[in-house]
């Protein structure tokens, strides 16, 4: 008689991955919505604006004409030079159209960066707070998360100098993400062309996340990609999602060397081919039209950004510091963990989403255990509201 194995059903590096926390939170909110609640959603990470009306018209007569069949893997000759064409003319890039991979989202774009980068073993440098996809997406490939941690008494600043510190022979890449989700942080242009210029002359890769890079309130806005001299070891992945409106769209791209290009497209020639067509049009009517729109966007945002900060203040315990970029605002909640029988950032959250109907995400997801993540990306009105539940709340716990 013989005793049956039990089969193995799933691969390994499904395993070393987690569900989205800010889908997660998304699902949990849908949830109560479909059941009559009313939320202040401070959740997903989505503008509140609609996608500008010159974008929406440039699909439609994609459609109408018959523009929906199947393009080349990296997208249309024209989008890509849309894409090269903008980012030189906004930060003196000089990427041409055959350094450049349209891909689904920059979500994609930045797991194929990665899959084809990143091998077993290997170290990518990664700064926290970060980004909740950034270590999954690594450890997915199989690579290891080198974690930078930086100092919120200094605005979560990281510099050249702590890069350095963590870089040993198996550091293949080093991500940075600014302006910064969750944080908000920018990461200032001095440091910026150092961290690029010690990559460079250490052989290593950097994965340059600018889904925000035209979010930036500082006033001056920069790309690693201006650091032409260097273009052998940078990866620019970007996004059309924040800049425009455009999230459900899922329009990004990657522009670098073009041996690191066309290995991103050959992996997505076997996954999920080329973008929505209509999507490409769509695309290029964003990146070549006014850009007004995207000014405006902006300028509304730090109102929003201002205004939730100045809502904070009328919180006891809850402190922030003050985004550069984003819609995004990274309070610590510390004086409130260990009260109300609250024990960590994510029953703050679930308490929050429960019973003051505030939806947030928990640090833990960003590498942190004192903060939560709302983003302001929202109307005045659900601002006004979602604080004054916070304050009601957060007064039943002291």
């Amino acid at each position: 008689m013989t005793t049956a194995t039990a089969t193995k059903i799933f691969a390994d590096r499904i395993g070393r991955i987690e569900v989205s926390a800010t889908m997660a939170i998304t699902a949990a909110a849908l949830k109560l919505k479909s059941e009559g609640v009313n939320l202040a959603d401070f959740g997903a990470g989505e503008p509140h604006f609609s996608t500008p009306r010159h974008i929406k018209d440039a699909a439609i007569e994609a459609i109408e004409k018959n523009f929906t069949r199947y393009t080349n893997v990296a997208g249309i000759p024209e989008v890509r030079k849309a894409i090269v064409d903008r980012h030189a003319c906004d930060f003196g890039s000089n990427y041409t159209p055959n350094e450049c991979v349209f891909t689904t989202g920059g979500k994609l774009a930045l797991f194929n960066a990665i899959q084809v980068l990143v091998d077993h073993g290997d170290e990518v440098i990664l700064p926290v707070p970060y980004w909740v996809s950034f270590k999954d997406i690594i450890q997915y490939a199989g690579g290891k998360a080198v974690l930078v941690e930086s100092k919120e008494e200094e605005n979560f600043r990281i510099t050249a100098k702590m890069i350095e510190a963590a870089i040993t022979p198996k550091t293949k890449a080093i991500i940075l993400n600014t302006p910064s989700n969750p944080s908000g942080a920018v990461v200032a242009p001095e440091d910026l062309e150092a961290i690029v210029r010690l990559a460079h002359k250490n052989g290593i890769y950097v994965l340059l996340d600018e889904c925000y890079v035209y979010l930036t309130f500082t006033g001056e806005v920069v790309s690693g990609g201006s650091f032409t001299d260097c273009k052998e070891h940078i990866v620019v992945l970007g996004s059309l999602s924040k800049t425009y409106a455009m999230t459900g769209w899922r329009a990004g791209f990657a522009l670098g060397p073009k041996p690191i290009i066309a290995a991103m497209s050959k992996l997505q020639s076997q996954s999920t081919s080329n973008t929505a067509s209509m999507v490409q049009r769509a695309s290029i009517a964003a990146l070549t039209g006014s850009q007004e729109c995207v000014s405006e966007m902006r300028a509304d945002y730090i109102k929003l950004r201002d205004q939730t900060l100045a809502g904070f203040k009328t919180i006891p315990g809850l402190t922030c510091t003050v985004p550069q970029g984003a819609f995004y605002v990274y309070p610590n909640v510390s004086k409130f963990i260990g009260k109300g029988g609250i024990k960590s950032a994510s029953d703050l959250a679930a308490k929050l989403l429960s019973e003051a109907h505030v939806v947030v995400v928990p640090g833990e997801a960003f590498g942190t255990s004192e903060h939560i993540r709302l983003s302001y990306a929202v109307s005045h009105d659900v601002v006004d509201e979602g604080v004054k539940r916070m304050r009601d709340y957060f007064a039943t716990l002291n």
